[in-house]
C-alpha cells in the first residue's frame, strides 16, 4: 500500500497533462501511451519519476508534489524526445535532464503564481531539439514519420485527443478522452468539441486535410478547450476564443516551420485569459 502511495503522483502528474488531477485518469494516459508505443511509455514513467522527485529533492511543497504539478512537463518532454528520435543514450540522457529542468521551471512559475501550463516541458524540449539538430556529433537520428491510413473526420477528434501526448492511433485517443471523462466529463465533452471545431477552422484556413485527419490541428485547441470548461456562457466564449487562437497560431507556425508542441495552447490560454481579467474583472485560478 505504501508503494502504491508513493506512485500516486506520477499517475496524477500524467494526468495532469490535461489539466486533470486524478491518478486513475493519468492511468487511462498511460495505457495510451503504451498502446502507441512500448518505448513512449517508458520514457513517459521514467520522467514522471525525474520530475517528481527532482521536487522531492528540493523540498518543494508537498501538496503540489502530491498534487502532480511537477510529473506532467517532465512526462511529455520524455514522450516527445521518443517520438521524434530513435531511442538511443543521448535521447535517454536527454529525457532525464530535461525532466529535471521541466521541474525546476515548473516551480519558478508555481512560485511567482504565473499559470505555466506546458510551457516548462516547451521551453526544454526546444533546446534539446535545437542541441540534436546543431549537433550531429551526438548521432541522433530523427523517427520517420509514419502517418496513419484510413483516417477521416471522425478519427480526426479523437486524435486530436492523442496528438496532445504525441500519440497517433484511434485507441490512444480513445484512452485519453475517457481517462477524461471518468474524472470530468464536461471537460471531456468541452475537448471533443474543441477537436472538432478546430478542424473545421483548419479546413477552412486550407492547411493539409491530412495533417488535420491526424489531429495535428487539434490537440492544442483540445487543450483550450479543457482548460476553460465550464457551465456558464462566459466559459463558452472563452473556450471558444481559445481554440480559435490556437488554430491560428499553429497555422502561423507551421508557415514559418516551428517546432509548436504544445506552445500555441499556451499562448492562446494565457491571451485568453488576459483578455478575461479585462473584460471580466477576474483571472485565473490556476
Amino acid at each position: 500500500m505504501t508503494s502504491l502511495k508513493q506512485l500516486k503522483p506520477l499517475f496524477i502528474g500524467t494526468g495532469q497533462i490535461m489539466l486533470q488531477e486524478n491518478a486513475v485518469t493519468g492511468l487511462f494516459f498511460l495505457a495510451g501511451i503504451f498502446c502507441g508505443s512500448v518505448v513512449m511509455g517508458l520514457a513517459a514513467l521514467l520522467a514522471a519519476l525525474i520530475g517528481t522527485y527532482t521536487a522531492k529533492l528540493f523540498k518543494y511543497d508537498k501538496e503540489e508534489i502530491n498534487s502532480g504539478l511537477y510529473g506532467f512537463s517532465a512526462v511529455l518532454v520524455g514522450v516527445a524526445l521518443t517520438c521524434m528520435f530513435q531511442p538511443g543514450i543521448t535521447v535517454w540522457l536527454g529525457i532525464l535532464a530535461g525532466s529535471f529542468l521541466a521541474a525546476v521551471i515548473q516551480h519558478f512559475f508555481i512560485v511567482k503564481k504565473i499559470p505555466a501550463f506546458t510551457f516548462p516541458f516547451i521551453v526544454v524540449t526546444w533546446v534539446l531539439l535545437f542541441i540534436f539538430s546543431s549537433f550531429p556529433s551526438l548521432g541522433v537520428q530523427p523517427v520517420e514519420d509514419g502517418g496513419l491510413t484510413n483516417a477521416n473526420g471522425f478519427t480526426a477528434v479523437f486524435l486530436g485527443y492523442g496528438q496532445v501526448i504525441f500519440q497517433s492511433t484511434v485507441w490512444a485517443g480513445v484512452l485519453f478522452f475517457i481517462g477524461v471523462l471518468i474524472y470530468s466529463p464536461l471537460a471531456a465533452i468541452y475537448g471533443l468539441t474543441g477537436a472538432a471545431f478546430s478542424a473545421l477552422l483548419a479546413y477552412g484556413m486550407h492547411e493539409p486535410v491530412g495533417d488535420i485527419y491526424l489531429g495535428l490541428l487539434g490537440y492544442n485547441a483540445v487543450l483550450c478547450a479543457i482548460t476553460f470548461a465550464g457551465r456558464e456562457f462566459q466559459d463558452v466564449l472563452l473556450a471558444f476564443l481559445s481554440v480559435i487562437l490556437s488554430v491560428m497560431i499553429v497555422v502561423l507556425m507551421r508557415r514559418l516551420n516551428l517546432p509548436g508542441l504544445t506552445f500555441p495552447f499556451v499562448l492562446a490560454t494565457w491571451i485568453t485569459l488576459l483578455l478575461k481579467k479585462v473584460i471580466y474583472g477576474n483571472g485565473a485560478n490556476q
